[in-house]
């Protein structure tokens, strides 16, 4: 792959990860819980999602979805599921403030949780997925073996993604002496936009 090639598709994952979503938010939410190193697991874990999903698109599954409305129903409502599910925890959690406590075991604990809760948001919207089969047809080259172009395809996108998500909790924590005042209206707010973003996915069609 050029160089000049991978700088287009350099542009287009930069502005794939500014567009607004359910990972940017939950750092956000996370940043400002559970402060910014903690949020690195959380980080992370949207990023395993991601590769995840890049994976699956260059391997055909993303197609598969495309085609087979059953399939594609069974995604979309496990996903939209999920993020109503963290809409509703989310709305009914106490104002958040920036976690300080805890020991090394607690501290391992809360980063494994907050890794995987990383990891399902990413990928539980099918929609990602097939936007992923259709966009990155477009920059593969012939003559690339799967995973030159994974590693490529995905290592590309997740640098990206990681330090738009990690730039996202560093803001989080500036803002976090605002929510002493205003900390349960956030979790409303922020909860309503989940069950929302859950109820686009389950109303979503598959083009």
């Amino acid at each position: 792959m050029s160089v000049e090639h991978w700088l287009v598709y350099f542009v287009a994952a930069v502005g794939l990860s500014l567009t607004p979503g359910p990972n940017g938010l939950l750092s956000l939410t996370h940043g400002i819980r559970y402060g910014f190193r903690r949020t690195v697991w959380t980080v992370l874990g949207g990023v395993a999602g991601f590769s995840l999903l890049i994976a699956a698109s260059l391997a055909g599954l993303g197609a598969i979805l495309a085609a087979s409305e059953q399939a594609f129903t069974v995604a979309k409502w496990v996903g939209a599921g999920y993020l109503v599910y963290l809409g509703v925890r989310t709305w009914r959690a106490p104002p958040p403030a920036v976690d300080a406590g805890a020991g090394d075991a607690g501290r391992e604990r809360r980063g494994h949780r907050l890794f995987t809760q990383g990891f399902l948001v990413a990928v539980s919207n099918p929609k990602a997925l097939i936007f992923f089969a259709a966009f990155l047809p477009q920059f593969m080259q012939p003559g690339l073996g799967y995973f030159t172009q994974l590693a490529i395809f995905a290592g590309t996108f997740a640098a990206v993604e990681f330090a738009y998500e990690l730039v996202l909790a560093g803001m989080a924590v500036r803002v976090a002496p605002w929510l002493g005042r205003h900390g349960r209206w956030f979790n409303r707010v922020t909860g309503a936009t989940f069950v929302g973003i859950g109820g686009m996915i389950a109303t979503a069609g598959r083009s």
